[in-house]
C-alpha cells in the first residue's frame, strides 16, 4: 500500500512514468503496476501518459482489457503508441477501432485485409469508401474474390463511383470464369454506363448460359462493343437463336450480304426479307427476289414483293412473274403500283391544270390594285426639283416627252427642228425665253 500510494505521486510527473513501469517490470510484480495505473487514472492532475501507458499495459497482461480502454478512454491516448502495442500483440480489432477513430482509414482497411481475426464487413465498407489512396480499394476488390466471394456484389455496391469499372472487369477475366459468374449482377448494374468491357464481359457469360432473349436486349441497348467479333463467333453456334442474333449484328452493322446469306442457311426467309428492305438497296433486293424464283418459294417471292414494295422495280416485279409463271403472286404488287401511279398522277395535274378564268381575272384586279398611285386615288408629285409643283425628271418642271399633261404639239413649228425656234426664243418670238407680259 505504502508503494502504491508513492507510485501515485511519482507517476504524476510524465517524466517519471518510464522509470515507474521499468521497475515494476524488473521486479515481476505485474499486476500491482497495471493496478497502480488504474488507480492513476482518478487523479485530479491525471495526464495523457498515464492512459496511454494503461492502454500499453493492457495490451500485455490484460488483453479482455484493451477495447473497453481504447472506446472509454479514446481522445485521452497516445494512439500512436497503443496501436503499435496492439500490433505487437496481435490484437487487431482494437488496432482497426484506433485507426478509424483517428481517421485513417487506409491503415485500417489494410490491418483488416492482412488480419482475417480483425475482419468486418460493416467496418470494412464504411472504412473502403474513406481511403486516399485509390489502389487500395482494387485490392479490397481481389481481398473479397479470395477471402469473401459470397460478400463480393455488397462491395461492389459501395464502390460503384469510385472505382474504374474496366479495370475491375479485367481483374475478374484474371481471377477466373467463377468471377465473371460472380460479378454478373455487378456488371448488369453498371452496364448502364455502356463501356465496352462491361458489354463484351456480359454478353460472353449470356453465350455461356444459352441465354438468347438477355443476349439479344443487350445488344439492342448497348452497343460499345466489337459487333462484328460477335457476329463472327455465332455464325457458327449450335443453336439456331443465336444464330440468328449472329444475322441481326451483322444487319445492324449494315453488312447485308453477310446477314443474308446467314438467314438463307438458316430458312429464316423473314429474316431475309426484313434485312433486304432495311439495305433499300434495289440489286439486293433483286437478287433475293432471283433466290425466291430459283428455290421455287412462290410465298416467299410475294411477301418480298409486298414488304419491299418501295424499292422493287415494277419491270424488275413483272418479268421475274412472267418468266416463273407467279402471275397470280406477282398480281397485288402491280395493282398497288397502278394505285400508287394514278393516286401521283391526280396530283400532278392538280399542280399542272390552268386557272379558272374568274380567278385569273381577280388576280389581275389584285395586281394592278397593289400598283403605287392606282390604289389610293391620290396623285404621286415629287416635292421639288421642278417648276409650279410640276412632276419631276424635265428641267423648268417639264413633263417629259410621251406623258399625259399639257399637249405641246402646238408649239412646233415647221423646218425647224424638234419644234423650237433657234436662239432659245419660245414661240411667241420674244427673247431669253420669256413669254410676253411677264415680269420678273
Amino acid at each position: 500500500r505504502l508503494a502504491a500510494t508513492c507510485g501515485l505521486e511519482v507517476i504524476k510527473y510524465p517524466d517519471h512514468v518510464d522509470d515507474v513501469v521499468t521497475t515494476y517490470s524488473d521486479l515481476g510484480h505485474f499486476d500491482h503496476l497495471v493496478s497502480l495505473f488504474e488507480q492513476g487514472l482518478g487523479l485530479e492532475d491525471a495526464h495523457i501518459g498515464i492512459f496511454t501507458e494503461l492502454g500499453i499495459l493492457y495490451t500485455k497482461h490484460v488483453p479482455e482489457k484493451v477495447m473497453e480502454h481504447c472506446k472509454v478512454f479514446f481522445s485521452k491516448l497516445n494512439v500512436s503508441k497503443v496501436v503499435r502495442a496492439c500490433e505487437r500483440a496481435r490484437l487487431f480489432k482494437p488496432a482497426v477501432y484506433l485507426y478509424m477513430q483517428d481517421k485513417q482509414a487506409d491503415s485500417a482497411v489494410k490491418t483488416m485485409s492482412e488480419h482475417s481475426s480483425a475482419f468486418d464487413n460493416d467496418l470494412f465498407l464504411d472504412a473502403i469508401v474513406k481511403v486516399r489512396n485509390a489502389e487500395i480499394m482494387y485490392k479490397a476488390v481481389s481481398f473479397y474474390l479470395s477471402m469473401h466471394p459470397m460478400l463480393f456484389t455488397r462491395l461492389m455496391e459501395v464502390l460503384e463511383d469510385l472505382v474504374d469499372h474496366s479495370r475491375v472487369v479485367n481483374q475478374l477475366r484474371r481471377t477466373g470464369d467463377w468471377a465473371l459468374q460472380l460479378g454478373q449482377a455487378y456488371m448488369k448494374t453498371i452496364q448502364k454506363e455502356n463501356l465496352s468491357a462491361v458489354n463484351e464481359a456480359l454478353n460472353e457469360l449470356y453465350i455461356e448460359d444459352e441465354d438468347y432473349e438477355s443476349l439479344r436486349k443487350s445488344i439492342d441497348k448497348f452497343q460499345n462493343f466489337n459487333m462484328i467479333a460477335l457476329a463472327s463467333k455465332l455464325a457458327t453456334h449450335e443453336l439456331l437463336e443465336f444464330r440468328r442474333i449472329s444475322a441481326y449484328v451483322y444487319r445492324c452493322n449494315k453488312k447485308w450480304s453477310q446477314s443474308i446469306e446467314l438467314s438463307k442457311n438458316d430458312r429464316m426467309w423473314k429474316d431475309c426479307i426484313d434485312t433486304a428492305n432495311e439495305s433499300a438497296d434495289e440489286e439486293t433486293i433483286e437478287e433475293l427476289l432471283r433466290f425466291f424464283c430459283a428455290t421455287s418459294e412462290k410465298e416467299c417471292f410475294c411477301a418480298a414483293l409486298y414488304t419491299c414494295f418501295a424499292h422493287v422495280r415494277p419491270d424488275v416485279a413483272v418479268e421475274l412473274g412472267w418468266l416463273n409463271g407467279y402471275h397470280h403472286f406477282v398480281m397485288p404488287f402491280l395493282v398497288q403500283n397502278m394505285r400508287q401511279t394514278y393516286e401521283r398522277l391526280q396530283v400532278l395535274e392538280k399542280r399542272t391544270q390552268p386557272p379558272k378564268e374568274e380567278d385569273a381575272q381577280d388576280q389581275i384586279a389584285q395586281t394592278y390594285g397593289q400598283l403605287g398611285g392606282f390604289g389610293n386615288g391620290m396623285l404621286m408629285l415629287e416635292n421639288g426639283g421642278g417648276m409650279g409643283g410640276m412632276p419631276g425628271g424635265m428641267p423648268g418642271g417639264m413633263m417629259p416627252p410621251g406623258q399625259g399633261g399639257i399637249d405641246m404639239s402646238g408649239f412646233g413649228q415647221s423646218g425647224v427642228p424638234n419644234g423650237m425656234p433657234p436662239g432659245g426664243m419660245m414661240p411667241n418670238g420674244m427673247p431669253g425665253g420669256m413669254p410676253p407680259n411677264m415680269s420678273m
